[in-house]
């Protein structure tokens, strides 16, 4: 038999459930697409994985560890595709004291969810923030851009300096795919 090869992680106790999925779903879907074995201690919430493939499995860790900070099954799935990366930013890396997480968290969310939907907008990614990470899910070109921004917030720039700068990217980045398709 093949080499086996196996991850450990650990996710949030209430996101232990939405892991799983209604009658096993979303567990079934991940090591049917993923090739690999899940065993989940839902008391504890580690996660085990195991399979033959290091790049499936690497995967299915990134799959599992989107939806450990919040995001919704069916968009952690799309990292089951070539072409979709999944960052972390630690909210932790720009606070100067105890007392501004909620602050941070705020920026970002904006009113009523406003700055996020944006960011999602002009870079065309899925931010969930959760607890004290923000998880960014796109084609790698916009994730970074979507990384700079929300970076950019947390340390403290304008909500409207952001926004013109990510008008100036997303421009960009049409202009780029345009002309590698040739037109």
């Amino acid at each position: 038999m093949a080499d086996e090869f196996m991850y450990e992680l650990k996710i949030p106790y209430d996101r232990v459930a939405v892991l799983i999925g209604l009658r096993g779903k979303v567990k079934k879907e991940i090591e049917a697409a993923t090739k690999t074995k899940l065993s989940i201690d839902s008391k504890e919430g580690d996660i085990f994985i195991k399979g033959a493939d290091a790049i499936q499995l690497f995967t299915a860790k990134e799959v599992i560890k989107a939806i450990g900070r919040g995001f919704n099954p069916e968009i952690a799935l799309q990292l089951l595709k070539q072409d979709v990366c999944f960052e972390l930013i630690l909210m932790d890396d720009f606070m100067k004291n105890k007392n501004q997480h909620a602050r941070l968290k705020g920026r970002v969310i904006g009113k009523e969810g406003s700055s996020r939907r944006n960011i999602e907008e002009l870079t065309e990614t899925y931010i969930c923030v959760y607890g004290k990470t923000i998880g960014i899910i796109g084609s790698p070109e916009r994730v970074s851009v979507a990384r700079r921004a929300v970076e950019s917030l947390l340390s403290g720039s304008p909500h409207s300096t952001v926004y013109k700068w990510l008008e100036k990217q997303r421009r960009e980045l049409k202009i780029a795919e345009l002309e590698g398709k040739g037109l």
